[in-house]
């Protein structure tokens, strides 16, 4: 057999706000609880459980690679629910999207504070594209919500 990744845990403040946060964003389901977890599974069967726990909560990074179609919805959805995005993992490119490998890419934050990302071309399949290291600006609220359906995020 194969080494696959299965699952890992999310600590959060409140794992319902955090599960959420990030099927709405992504166009996932919240799972049903496993006892102090609360699943969210991706078409890849990984599985990101998420916990409230009264802890600091180290910062972590959760990638997503997804299609041209999902990324126009991710980033459809972060515009309308006003979620702070940028092109870069340093916030150095807010409110623009990066086009690294010829592909698109949008980092954001979610309620815990940790690091998302929706990524359409895996890192390094295209390294000589043209549009490796550029950034566009992202469209505005307006231009964006009538494709929207009219739930977001939440529970």
């Amino acid at each position: 057999m194969s080494v696959e990744f299965n699952h890992t845990i999310v600590l959060s403040r409140d794992r319902e706000e955090s599960a959420h946060f990030l099927a709405g964003i992504l166009g996932l389901e919240v799972g049903e609880p496993a006892g102090m977890f609360l699943p969210v599974r991706t078409a890849n069967g990984v599985t990101l459980d998420f916990a409230t726990v009264d802890v600091d909560i180290p910062v972590q990074h959760y990638a997503f690679l997804v299609s041209e179609d999902e990324f126009d919805r991710i980033l459809t959805r972060l515009v309308a629910a006003e979620v702070p995005l940028q092109a870069d993992p340093h916030g150095r490119h807010p409110r623009r999207i990066n086009r690294n490998d010829g592909g698109r890419g949008v980092y954001f934050r979610d309620p815990a504070g940790h690091g998302l990302e929706a990524f359409t071309r895996p890192y390094g399949s295209d390294p000589s594209s043209p549009l490796h290291g550029t950034t566009e600006e992202v469209p505005g609220r307006a231009e964006t919500e009538a494709a929207l359906p009219t739930r977001v995020c939440g529970p």
